[in-house]
């Protein structure tokens, strides 16, 4: 098997990290928002798309699962809904949840209504076997 690029939830080394990659492996997040800034043309990284698969990295970099993408939407942050903001298995209980959250996590940006969220959805294909739990 090819080797895949990383995916990462939060920052390594970080509580979030491991409550966010936990629940990932419970099933219980399916769902992820990333600034549109933070992917080319603005950086190198380029925009996820459906279909491809990614090495979920846990709290000390290491690949722990396979998920693959299966939506990328680009939407305004006054545009992101219930079903996404629950989707994100953080708990949250209203968009205004969401959105106190993310404002915290981007707290080095501005965020607005308008500004750009890429609302990405994917699915937990398979936990590597050292972590199959």
């Amino acid at each position: 098997m090819r080797e895949l690029p990383p995916y990462e939830l939060g920052y390594a080394r970080t509580d979030l990290r491991r409550q966010l990659v936990d629940a990932v492996l419970r099933g219980e997040k399916t769902a992820t928002a990333g600034l549109r800034s933070d992917f080319a043309p603005h950086t190198h990284d380029p925009l996820p798309r459906a279909g491809e698969r990614f090495a979920l990295l846990d709290f000390d970099d290491r690949p722990v699962a396979v998920v693959e993408t299966t939506e990328v939407r680009v939407v305004r942050a006054g545009d992101v809904d219930l079903d996404f903001a629950h989707d994100e298995g953080e708990g949250f209980e209203s968009v205004e949840d969401w959105r106190r959250a993310h404002e915290r996590f981007w707290s080095e940006h501005e965020i607005t209504d308008d500004t750009l969220i890429v609302a990405e959805r994917f699915r937990l294909v398979e936990r590597l076997p050292e972590h199959a739990g």
